[in-house]
């Protein structure tokens, strides 16, 4: 103060001003004192992992395991309790993978007689078919540890991650051979190779793919399973012979293997003795294991929310015809005159069918609102069509027929509804593919038309006249039937009028002109 000449009036505020800035200068070098110490101890533990690394391993580089994935896919899962006992309805698959599972059990066996098994497998179907299933069935039968990864994790916007990723998922494999590598959604990663802006280094990933599986001996004891819904997506290079050389398709169900596997499912919950699973395999046409198991695990919800002790074939039919044409919807309020409008219109269809030789048996007829619809009647094919005849789509057009003459027959035609679009959609699908597809026409011949718009006009006037034919002789049928069968389409009617909904017996009950008053107990 006596060097600055600070006058007295001052002297109070320069004192305070000097002491905090004196201790806050103190405060930040204790801090910057306590930041050097950490980082100093934090050094010293790093350097003592890298000379320890070092020590167990000179010849390769300190590997730390990060939180970035690069080693997130080397981990193998041992697959005991997971045996192809465990697939159902893929027989020929099995099949196929069963010599897989000898490789791997016994490789002497083929290396003795020079054979050798192919590198890759690829698993080839619709989603829900079992593919991954099969896959883990296979580790599981040979007893080898399997190695999981699915294709997305490979596909990274940072360079050489996912090639880094490829290379120890292959490193660890071959350090714990005989296994099985399985890569899921192969072609989020074995796509065909193209200039991307948005992954311009996914060609590394591919290739650094492709380097793997031709670096390994044939019968080195690792087996590489790939799975895939779009084949024709993969790169050409991939599955060229010497790396995913043998396909395996794995298709939806028949018949057969629908039944197993609801059979399967079944035996995890409890359900009455009396349920058919071939019943509901059959009402499913089309449908994968995942979707039967869903059917099931539904089902059980149902059971669960009325109260019920068991699963019966109530709900079954109930989880069915939900996934197929959506939920109830019994809040919808419907007056009595579209109510029987419907009441009618469902009685033609199931009529039709039911008087109709080639027809696909009954199973249900309902005017309960379900999805988009305000009633339906459901089919049952005895077994999976894997052709169908002249007849066969014949009668499926006069069944589509049946709602519109029924309504025609009974209402009038200033009376007829909307509710015929998707009936006449599908009844005029079938006739084009008749006419243009299958050689169905007498006057077009034995001949395909696949692109109409390459047609010359004659030729497309031809078509469609034909397919005028075809679906106004499918509607004569339909009402020639329904005039001459207008008491049983009458009491059919009222008696979905009066119970909402009618499976096969019920029907044909009616038909037979029997009453239903014990329905109603």
């Amino acid at each position: 103060m006596k060097t600055k000449n600070i006058p007295e009036a001052h002297q109070d505020a320069f004192k305070t001003g000097f002491a905090e800035g004196f201790l806050k200068a103190q405060a930040l070098t204790q801090k910057t004192n306590d930041s050097l110490r950490r980082t100093r101890l934090i050094l010293f533990v790093l350097l003592l992992f890298g000379i320890y690394g070092l020590l167990k391993n000179p010849f390769l580089s300190v590997r730390f395991r990060t939180t970035t994935g690069l080693d997130s896919a080397v981990d193998p899962v041992q697959m005991k309790n997971v045996t192809f006992e465990h697939v159902k309805g893929v027989e020929e698959a099995k099949q196929e993978l069963q010599e897989v599972v000898e490789f791997l059990k016994n490789p002497q066996k083929f290396t003795i007689l020079g054979g050798k098994l192919p590198k890759g497998i690829l698993l080839v179907g619709p989603p829900g078919t079992g593919k991954t299933l099969l896959a883990r069935a296979v580790a599981g039968e040979a007893d080898v540890p399997f190695y999981y990864a699915s294709g997305s994790e490979f596909d990274e916007m940072f360079v050489g991650v996912g090639a880094s990723r490829i290379r120890n998922l292959f490193r660890e494999a071959k350090a714990n051979a005989p296994c099985v590598i399985f890569i899921d959604e192969l072609d989020s990663v074995g796509g065909k190779r193209i200039e991307s802006p948005m992954h311009p280094y996914s060609r590394q990933t591919i290739n650094q793919l492709l380097a793997e599986m031709d670096g390994f001996k044939p019968n080195e004891g690792v087996i590489i399973i790939g799975a895939t819904n779009f084949p024709e997506a993969l790169d050409n290079a991939l599955i060229r012979p010497g790396r995913f050389d043998m396909q395996v398709t794995v298709p939806r169900p028949d018949v057969k293997g629908r039944t197993e596997i609801l059979k399967w499912y079944l035996n995890k919950i409890k359900f009455d003795q009396s349920v058919d699973p071939e019943i509901i395999a059959r009402g499913t046409v089309g449908f994968s294991g995942a979707e039967l198991e869903n059917l099931v695990n539904q089902a059980a919800l149902k059971a669960a929310v009325d109260g019920k002790e068991m699963v019966t074939m109530k709900e079954l039919e109930f989880s069915k015809d939900k996934i197929l044409m959506g939920p109830e919807r019994r809040s919808v309020e419907i007056d009595n005159k579209n109510k029987t409008i419907t009441a009618y219109h469902e009685s033609g269809h199931a009529i039709i069918a039911y008087y109709t030789k080639d027809a696909m048996p009954i199973n249900k007829a309902t005017i309960m609102p379900r999805g988009p619809t305000l009633g339906h009647v459901s089919l049952l094919p005895e077994n999976d069509r894997w052709n169908e005849t002249r007849a066969q789509l014949l009668a499926q057009m006069d069944v589509s027929m049946g709602g519109r003459v029924a309504e025609e027959l009974i209402f009038g035609t200033d009376h007829i509804t909307t509710g015929a679009s998707s009936d006449f959609d599908n009844a005029t699908k079938i006739a084009k593919r008749m006419v243009t597809k299958f050689g169905m026409s007498e006057k077009l011949g034995v001949m395909t038309y696949s692109d109409t718009g390459k047609l010359s006009p004659e030729t497309q006037s031809a078509i469609e006249q034909e397919i005028r034919i075809l679906l106004r002789d499918s509607y004569e049928r339909a009402k020639h039937i329904l005039k001459t069968h207008a008491k049983e389409h009458k009491n059919l009617a009222e008696a979905l009028l009066t119970y909402e909904t009618l499976d096969a017996k019920e029907i044909q009950i009616v038909l037979e002109g029997k009453k239903l008053e014990w329905k109603l107990n």
